[in-house]
């Protein structure tokens, strides 16, 4: 009996010993599930988040999804403007043969002034003065007398007007105040004229002014204006 005893405290004993020695890993498994996983990463403090919820940015793209800066950077624009619709044709007609890598936009400018109620240009200085007076007898007094050269140099201005149906308006106010010589016309700005916009490789864009240059040496250009940069 006291032999029984004794292996079962034996026993009790080995078994408490082989649980310790489980508990601490060292039969090759660690207690815990979460610390067996951490032993398994590689280098885990090297680990970087490049992106919470959005895509990774893609190699050779800029930060706001546009063609990248180095690209952008290598594109010329330049604007010719006051061109005549057969000297808009001519570059055009240049760059087609010559340096087809260049595009082109072009729109054609009509400025219109608008309208205006006058008297017609009057023989000298003399009659301008009567004429004038003759107005501020009749309670006119809203004039004044076109001195720059042209053909409308000492006309008398008695209005201006955005639309033909104000003019006529005040045309017929002045006629019925007695003003009989007054009349209504458009005011002409200066001729319609073509402005073009080109876009191409900044390696060709002296040759292509000094070709531009070669064929209209009054012709100026500017560079095209900056699209602001978007907010964020």
């Amino acid at each position: 009996m006291p032999n029984t005893m004794r292996l079962v405290v034996f026993a009790l004993v080995l078994a408490n010993l082989l649980l310790f020695v489980w508990a601490q890993g060292y039969l090759g498994v660690t207690a815990e599930a979460d610390s067996h996983r951490l032993e398994q990463q590689l280098l885990p403090e090297r680990i970087v988040v490049v992106s919470r919820g959005e895509p990774p940015q893609l190699a050779g793209q800029s930060e706001n999804g546009g063609i990248p800066a180095a690209r952008k950077a290598s594109e010329s624009c330049r604007i010719w403007s006051d061109l005549a619709t057969g000297e808009a044709d001519e570059i055009e007609q240049m760059l087609r043969e010559d340096f087809a890598e260049f595009r082109t936009s072009r729109r054609t400018v009509n400025e219109n002034s608008g309208y205006w109620v006058y008297i017609p240009p009057l023989a000298n200085k003399e009659e301008v003065g009567k004429k004038t007076a003759e107005l501020q007898q009749l309670g006119v007094d809203d004039f004044f007398v076109v001195q720059a050269s042209g053909p409308n140099q000492l006309a008398i201005s008695l209005g201006t007007y955005r639309t033909e149906e104000a003019a006529n308006a005040g045309l017929e106010t002045l006629r019925a105040k007695g003003v009989k010589s007054a009349k209504m016309g458009e005011r002409k700005g200066k001729p319609a004229y073509v402005v073009l916009e080109l876009r191409g490789p900044s390696a060709q864009a002296e040759a292509v002014q000094r070709s531009i240059a070669a064929r209209l040496p009054k012709a100026v250009a500017k560079a095209c204006a900056v699209a602001p940069a978007s907010a964020p």
